[in-house]
Parts: structure tokens; C-alpha cells; sequence
């Protein structure tokens, strides 16, 4: 039977969470302080997210909604799967977790000073074994799942890069094979890979990367934006020639379309997010010819509008797949000029009847959350995926 925290431990973590308002952001950048004083487990993580703040940010979020909600934990569901996903990426393992909580109590402890009573330390070390055991469960659950099918791994695999196309202007596909020649496991359309860079030459860079194609047994195709500032993307686009090698963990993600779609389905994104969106065409237009499917895409331009072509050729095969394109400039018949609104949308596609995937930049995702709300979309029908660590403030 599953361990339960103690009625003092509920009672003491709740009670921190005015401290964790207002010092919590202080409290995790002082904790990956500590906890990089370790090279080895500082090697796990994104360090691109720790530069920018970001993953700081998201779990002070995170550390947060657990204080709050400690005592009903079914709420935070959704979060503690997200976390698994992401450490499944990252390769993430049993023996890392008590790292992490004895940098964590000690942050707590240099941050609050003597208002860290042995009490809070004791409550909060509880709290924190309680989640670990919590995310390593069911870890160990999503590995035994992927290993149990054809092509499943664990940890890092080597992969070359098969093929490379140009799409459109700054944005380049990569599809990638085993090394090894074996196959690999076919992915749930929306979800991502995390790539390791250490064997093309860039030890420490890793990035997640979403799948763009149809789920098979012999490769994976990544489509990638040139960031101007970006270390992995640039590295990407000028030296990634076909035969380089990448390292990846399984494919991962809470972030795909359903296996059965049991309504219509609304595919919104923006940008460079509608990688995801790519192999969720696939698979509706090869699968689910029953299902009503809208798809909506906003971009700046036509030459920055990748794989339009493949969109239109879904379209086709299924026959009852609507495409809506925006234009910021350059708009052409039959495409819309400026950006996607939810008045439109409100109008154009039946909201309150469908699952609504999305995919795009933070103010993009910000605003359409936030709008799909508004507008009377049940949570539990907008699905969407973030580029980097997630903002748990994103629809606020």
C-alpha cells in the first residue's frame, strides 16, 4: 500500500506557502546553485533553461502548486506526468532524486535562514521523498511500457542524420536513423525527442525536439527553426550533414493526439510549432478518415511556411480536413493576411465541440489558452506543448 504523508507534514508545507510566494524564485535559483556543484548531475540538464531563467521560473511554479495542493494531489496529475515525460527525456534516473532534495532543503534553509525551522526542513524532506517516489513510479512504468515494444530503448541511443531537407526560409528537416540499424519505437503523434549533442561535438548541449512525422519503425524526422542565438539549431543548419551523429532518448511528451479521436479535432499553431502538428495529419489522414479535423496555422510569411505541402497533401487523402492559413505579410488567395484571432476562430471552427491541439510561441500560447477558456473549451479539450520548460502561469 502506498505511503501517505503525515497530517504535521501537510499541515507544515502548507503553511510555508506565503514564503514560497514570495522568496520561491530565490529559493530554486539558489538550489540549482548547489546542485551544479556537482558535474555530473549538472550534466543532465538543459543548461539553455538555466541560462535564460526559465527553468528556474517553472519550478518555482511547480514547487508552489505542490504547497498549495498538498493535500489533494490529483490535481497536480497532470503536472507530475509532464515531469516524468520531461526526466524520461532526459534520462533521469532513481539515483539522481536525492540530489535534488538535498539541494532543495538546503536552498530552503540558506534562503529563509532561521525562519527554516527544523520542523519546515523535516516536513519539507517528507514532501519532497513522497513526490520523488511519486516520479520515479511512474518513470519506471513509461519505461517498461517503451521497452516492451518493438524498437524500445532506455537511456541514450546514437542516430545519424539520414536526410536533411530545406523547407522554407531558416527552417530545415532532419530525419534520423539508428546507428545500430535496428528499428526504433514508433511515437504517439505530438511527442518529442530529446537530442544530446556530446557525439557531434558539443558536449553538455541538449534540446527537445518535436517529431514531424508518421509514427514508424525505422526513423524519426525533426523540422527545426534557425534561432539567431540558438547553440543547437545553428549547429544544426550549418554542420549537420547527412552521416553526423546525434545521440536521443525515446520519444516522450504528454503532448499527442488521442489514440481513438472521439470528437472533432481543431490543430492550431504557430510558427515553427506546427512540427507536432505535421504527424498528427498523418495519422488522422491515414486512420481516423471519420474524424472532422481543422487545421489552423499562422506564419510570417509564404517562404517561412514549411511543409505546406505535405498539410495540403493530408488534406487530400483524408477528405474532411479543413486548412486555414495566415499570413503576417505576403498573404496570396487562399490564405488569410495577419494573424489568427479568436473572433475568428469563435466563428470559423466548432470550439465547444472539439479536443484543440496547440502548438506555438509562449504569447501565442498565452493568448489562445487563455481565449479557448474564455470562450467555454472545458480545460480537459485544450491540449497544448511548450518550447522549453513549462510556465505553469502560461493562461494566467
Amino acid at each position: 500500500m502506498a505511503r501517505q504523508l503525515s497530517l504535521q507534514t501537510i499541515t507544515v508545507v502548507k503553511a510555508t506557502v506565503p514564503a514560497l510566494e514570495q522568496y520561491g524564485p530565490l529559493i530554486t535559483e539558489t538550489m540549482y546553485r548547489r546542485l551544479f556543484e556537482n558535474d555530473h548531475i549538472a550534466a543532465l540538464f538543459n543548461q539553455a533553461n538555466q541560462q535564460k531563467g526559465t527553468q528556474r521560473l517553472a519550478l518555482a511554479h511547480a514547487v508552489l502548486a505542490y504547497a498549495r495542493n498538498i493535500e489533494n494531489l490529483e490535481v497536480l496529475g497532470a503536472a507530475v506526468e509532464r515531469i516524468a515525460q520531461k526526466h524520461i527525456g532526459y534520462a533521469i534516473l532513481p539515483e539522481h532524486y536525492p540530489f535534488v532534495g538535498q539541494a532543495l532543503l538546503g536552498a530552503i534553509e540558506e534562503v529563509l535562514g532561521d525562519a527554516a525551522t527544523p520542523d519546515i526542513l523535516a516536513a519539507w524532506g517528507e514532501a519532497y521523498g513522497f513526490l520523488a517516489d511519486l516520479l520515479i513510479a511512474r518513470e519506471a512504468a513509461i519505461r517498461a511500457e517503451i521497452e516492451a515494444q518493438r524498437g524500445g530503448w532506455t537511456d541514450w541511443r546514437r542516430f545519424t542524420v539520414a536526410e536533411r531537407q530545406v523547407e522554407a526560409d531558416g527552417i530545415v528537416s532532419f530525419v534520423l536513423r539508428p546507428e545500430d540499424g535496428g528499428p526504433v519505437v514508433a511515437h504517439r503523434p505530438g511527442q518529442y525527442l530529446t537530442l544530446r549533442f556530446d557525439a557531434a561535438g558539443l558536449p553538455g548541449v541538449k534540446r527537445n525536439y518535436s517529431i514531424s512525422s508518421m509514427p514508424s519503425d525505422e526513423s524519426y524526422r525533426i523540422t527545426v527553426k534557425r534561432e539567431a542565438e540558438g547553440e543547437a539549431s545553428c549547429f544544426l543548419h550549418d554542420h549537420a550533414l547527412v552521416g553526423t551523429i546525434l545521440e536521443t532518448t525515446p520519444p516522450a511528451g504528454d503532448f499527442h493526439l488521442s489514440d481513438n479521436p472521439p470528437r472533432p479535432v481543431v490543430l492550431l499553431s504557430g510558427g515553427v510549432g506546427l512540427t507536432p502538428m505535421i504527424s498528427m495529419l498523418e495519422v488522422l489522414a491515414r486512420r481516423h478518415r471519420d474524424v472532422p479535423v481543422h487545421y489552423i496555422h499562422g506564419t510570417s510569411s509564404p517562404a517561412h511556411h514549411a511543409l505546406s505541402r505535405q498539410v495540403q497533401d493530408a488534406a487530400t487523402r483524408h477528405g474532411n480536413i479543413v486548412v486555414s492559413t495566415f499570413y503576417e505579410s505576403g498573404a496570396d488567395v487562399p490564405a488569410h493576411p495577419g494573424r489568427i484571432s479568436m473572433d475568428w476562430l469563435r466563428t470559423s471552427v466548432p470550439l465547444t465541440e472539439a479536443d484543440i491541439y496547440l502548438c506555438g510561441p509562449r504569447p501565442f500560447l498565452r493568448y489562445f489558452v487563455a481565449g479557448l477558456r474564455e470562450a467555454g473549451v472545458p480545460a480537459d479539450r485544450i491540449h497544448y506543448e511548450f518550447f522549453g520548460p513549462a510556465d505553469e502561469q502560461l493562461a494566467a
